[in-house]
């Protein structure tokens, strides 16, 4: 029993293999013996002769009809799988599966796998992807059974495939169907049910689903027999119903065989129905098909497919192709110089007459001259912008891709310039696959013309480059037209049958761009806005209490910006100088954060689409910032005074005990004013800071030390010398936490005070921080202090050198050292980090203008 059983399986499996490679095997003798009657060449000239409207309109209804299939699977998946696969995705499927199918063949097996690949993140499994090639399947089945009903009832008149069949029996043949059709669509009702073959369950579809399949379905054969049928000779054809019966026969037997495509079986079926036998002509209408129906589809399922499948692993080809992302701005721009100079070369030079005049029966001629003007101007416009595609702009980037498309609709609007605006259109493809590289937002208008635009940003030379380019093409224009009859006539003479005048078009283009940025800048032009001031929020005062380090103090200064930790217990305090974005010292915080901080800074910088500087580093962090492809300064030394051992005795301290006897002997007192009464003693720090400030001839510093703001001052103790009752000298202490550290950032004393105040001064507080258990006294920085000067030494530390030994008519540089070497103090190097190369001397100029109040600031003593 079981062998036998066995025996009918194999038998079972066998037979649709053996019907299907008979039916190609009778479908290809039937097809040879065809050909032998025409030669390849007549069909190939028959298929040259069909009408382009043929054509169009065979083209409109294989969209219609795959339109229409991808319905199956639209309505297959809500049976089946409903509100677990987009609707969107089962259209497509839908659609693809069978294009891939009709020219592959064994439909089962190549739709299913297509459906499998789509549908796997969705459905169920195989099981839910078998149920709606089921349920897909069901609906075609319906529709062929229902269509071949209606052709019947539809009557077969001149269907030589029914031989002496009369038109009553195909009528109640018709009939009789559609009564089934009928009784199942009754019988399938509101609910849905369920059939169960062994394990296998497939769940039925409702009436109404049903009904709205066979719709589908009968959209879908009527178009697809339809596409076949505008592409016959007229005299070939029989009645409408009876080429649809025709169709559909052929279309079972092409299933049937599992031919690619159902290719052989399909052909010889439909001629047998027909009884068309050889003619070109109808071969070359079957090959026409062949390419509209089936070919095409098939590509663009191919593509479609390629599409998703790249976008499902963009992230693992991005990581492959990583190694090319700094290429991207460069390719980038040179696609907007491309599309630039293809248009304003073109504008100048390319003869478009022919096609103009096939234009003019269509749109009015200022629409022409517009748009070549407008074609005139983008590419203008393309030369700009390229620099802000370098710089990873991405409003260079939205502005590159509607400019790119705007010329090529502009290419078609001037002339069917079709070669150029698909050349256009891959460019701007091209650009639209590389969106991700573009992500830097600067706050600044990068496109707003003023002299910085042009002397800082680059932009200028990108004018001078476009103007040269507008020039050259121009100049092209005029050699190429200089004998044409329009070689006299102005850019505003435009006419249909001219086109010399496009190259004045080009310099008149690029004339009234640059005039209309001229304009735009000289009337809309408004003073630079001086920014709002920073607020400080409230943890950023808890981290600077909690930070052993007293310099964290300037981020109180309320000129600054913070980038905070996602914990909340850290930060980099930074400013906007110029193209740069400057960090004032190492990252506020404990450790383990403060390489995490760098990086967020830099990538911060980075977006948009400034320069990262670290100003007044310690050497702590260099190797990070090396890691980050910056490169480092020496600015000068720290002095840092060690206060566990520190005391006035010893020759050493001669100095300072001589300055703080003689200014006890003077009637000078140290005292320290806590905080709370800071205010109270506001006005007479005012009027010692006013005198400093007259008597140095200069102004406040900022950025990197405090500048004389009450609300900034009341925050500190202040450390004051009295003569009298009256403060002559004022320095606010900055107290890090733990006792670590203690400093002081604001000093100013009056210029009538003591000769000695400063050694005084800096003697009582270096005791009395001591008294208070700090382990360190901070009296800053000695700039260019501590720089090697030696043949093969960089050239900024020669520079640096030289300036600090040559240099004291700009600033007192060694006299600040040596003022500070008397405290025996630890120095410490500390640096400015910034990219190398050309941008280190830009950094130099913003840092220079932030710290200072312009570049020229340092000279001020």
């Amino acid at each position: 029993m079981p062998p036998a059983r066995s025996g009918w399986r194999m038998l079972a499996r066998a037979l649709p293999r053996a019907v299907g490679l008979g039916l190609t095997v009778l479908a290809a003798l039937a097809i040879e013996r065809t050909l032998r009657h025409v030669s390849f060449d007549s069909v190939g000239a028959a298929y040259a002769q069909i009408p382009d409207e043929a054509l169009a309109l065979a083209l409109l209804l294989t969209v219609v009809s795959f339109a229409a299939i991808a319905v199956y699977d639209l309505l297959a998946v809500e049976a089946v799988a409903p509100g677990r696969i987009p609707r969107v995705t089962a259209l497509v499927t839908g659609a693809g599966g069978y294009a891939v199918s009709n020219t592959l063949g064994f439909p089962l097996l190549t739709q299913g796998a297509f459906r499998m690949r789509a549908y796997a993140a969705h459905a169920g499994g195989l099981a839910d992807v078998g149920r709606v090639l089921g349920a897909s399947w069901f609906a075609l089945l319906m529709s062929l059974v229902t269509m071949t009903a209606l052709a019947l009832v539809c009557g077969p008149e001149h269907f030589h495939g029914l031989g002496g069949t009369t038109p009553l029996h195909a009528t109640l043949a018709g009939t009789a169907v559609l009564g089934l059709v009928a009784g199942l669509l009754v019988w399938l009702g509101a609910t849905p049910r369920v059939v169960r073959v062994r394990s296998f369950s497939l769940r039925l579809p409702t009436s109404r689903s049903a009904l709205l399949q066979i719709a589908a379905g009968i959209v879908d054969i009527t178009a697809a027999a339809a596409t076949l049928y505008v592409l016959l000779p007229a005299d070939a054809l029989p009645g409408f119903p009876a080429f649809l019966l025709a169709y559909i026969a052929a279309t079972l037997v092409g299933i049937a065989s599992h031919a690619p495509g159902g290719l052989g079986a399909f052909e010889a079926t439909l001629l047998a129905s027909l009884g068309l036998g050889a003619r070109a002509d109808v071969l070359g209408a079957l090959l026409a098909y062949r390419v509209i129906y089936t070919l095409l589809p098939f590509g663009a399922a191919l593509l479609g497919l390629g599409a998703v499948e790249l976008h499902r692993r963009r992230a693992a080809i991005a990581r492959s192709l990583r190694f090319l992302e700094p290429m991207v701005p460069a390719a980038s721009a040179a696609v907007a110089l491309s599309g630039g100079i293809m248009l304003l070369a073109s504008g100048a030079t390319r003869d478009l007459a022919s096609r103009i005049a096939v234009l003019a029966e269509v749109v009015p001629t200022p629409f022409v001259e517009a748009s070549h003007f407008a074609s005139c101007l983008v590419g203008v416009a393309l030369l700009v912008i390229a620099r802000g595609l370098y710089r990873r702009l991405v409003r260079a980037w939205n502005a590159a891709l509607m400019l790119l498309v705007l010329g090529a609709g502009f290419s078609l609007g001037k002339g069917l310039d079709w070669e150029e605006a698909t050349l256009l259109g891959a460019l701007a493809l091209c650009l639209a696959m590389v969106r991700g590289s573009f992500y830097r937002c600067p706050k600044a208008n990068p496109f707003a013309v003023s002299r910085v635009w042009l002397r800082r940003a680059g932009l200028g030379p990108m004018l001078a480059a476009a103007g040269i380019l507008t020039t050259a093409s121009a100049g092209l224009g005029f050699l190429a037209f200089r004998h044409g009859a329009s070689a006299d006539a102005l850019w505003w003479q435009i006419s249909w049958d001219g086109s010399g005048p496009g190259l004045a078009r080009v310099s008149f283009a690029f004339v009234v761009g640059l005039a209309a940025i001229g304009f735009d800048s000289a009337v809309n032009h408004r003073g630079r806005r001086r920014a709002a001031e920073p607020t400080i929020p409230a943890e950023i005062a808890d981290i600077v209490g909690a930070s052993t380090n007293a310099s964290a103090a300037m981020a109180l200064l309320g000129d600054k910006e913070f980038l905070t930790s996602a914990e909340g217990v850290g930060f980099v305090m930074y400013a906007r100088a110029g193209r740069s974005l400057v960090a004032l010292g190492d990252p506020v915080g404990p450790t383990r954060l403060q390489a995490d901080l760098a990086w967020a800074f830099r990538e911060l910088a980075d977006r948009a689409a400034a320069r990262p500087v670290f100003y007044g580093v310690g050497p702590d962090n260099l190797a990070l910032f090396l890691d980050m492809g910056l490169s480092a300064l020496k600015l000068g030394e720290v002095a840092r005074v060690p206060l566990a051992d520190f005391s006035l005795k010893g020759p050493a301290r001669h100095d300072l005990r001589y300055g703080q006897r003689r200014a006890e002997k003077e009637g000078l007192t140290f005292e320290i004013v806590p905080r709370e009464k800071v205010r109270l003693t506001m006005y007479e720090l005012r009027q010692v800071s006013n005198a400093w400030l007259a008597h140095k001839q200069g102004g406040e510093k900022r950025f990197s030390m405090g500048a004389f703001d009450p609300a900034y001052l009341a925050r500190f103790d202040i450390a004051v010398m009295k003569k009298e009752g009256r403060i002559v000298a004022f320095a606010n202490l900055l107290r890090g936490a733990d006792r670590n550290e203690i400093a002081i950032d604001l000093i100013r004393y009056a210029p009538d005070a003591s000769k000695v105040i400063m050694d005084a001064l800096f003697a009582n507080l270096l005791l009395a921080a001591k008294a208070e258990g700090y382990r360190w006294f901070n009296l800053g920085a000695a700039p260019l202090s501590g720089l090697v000067d030696r043949r093969l030494a960089s050239r900024w530390n020669r520079f640096g050198t030289f300036l600090y030994r040559r240099g004291a008519d700009l600033y007192s540089f060694d006299g600040l050292r040596s003022f500070k070497q008397k405290f025996d103090p630890v120095w410490t190097p500390y640096y400015l980090i910034c990219p190398g190369g050309l941008q280190t001397p830009k950094t130099l100029l913003d840092v220079t203008t932030l710290v200072n109040g312009s570049p020229l600031g340092l000279i001020r003593r």
